[in-house]
């Protein structure tokens, strides 16, 4: 019989990539999906004793991951009303412009190009409709 580090080797060897798979399709974010497999095998080692008498220790993983993934989700879904509740504070010319830059994915050139503006008049607004939901973001995390 191998031993406990053994045992959880071989469980984190042979289900690693099927659980990554599975919290990707739940997160969408691959960076995300392996922080939160990452997690769920950490908490599985740190409660080894009992996870490897379980009769599914897969199972007992993917649980946990899911748990982990689902509260990542939350969280995450909050940022975003936040996100929309802070750039709608924002003056209409900075809302369109971080829209178009962040959300569209165009070039500051473009950008100014299809405002009729600059492209330093661009970039202010970038610059100061970053700063602007920094802080608004920074003020309503220390406030929740």
């Amino acid at each position: 019989m191998l031993d406990d580090r053994g045992d959880f080797e071989g469980l984190y060897t042979a289900s690693r990539q099927r659980l990554l798979g599975f919290v990707y399709l739940i997160t969408g974010d691959l960076g995300e999906a392996q922080d939160v497999v990452q997690e769920a095998f950490a908490r599985a080692w740190q409660r080894w004793s009992s996870v490897r008498r379980h009769p599914d220790p897969e199972a007992w993983v993917r649980l946990t991951a899911s748990r982990i993934a689902v509260s990542w989700w939350r969280r995450m879904r909050s940022r975003v009303v936040d996100l929309v509740a802070a750039m709608a504070r924002l003056p209409e010319e900075q809302r369109i412009t971080l829209a178009l830059h962040y959300l569209a994915g165009l070039p500051v050139a473009i950008i100014a190009d299809e405002l009729g503006v600059a492209v330093g008049t661009v970039k202010a607004r970038l610059s100061r409709g970053r700063t602007a939901l920094g802080t608004m973001m920074r003020v309503e995390t220390v406030d929740a």
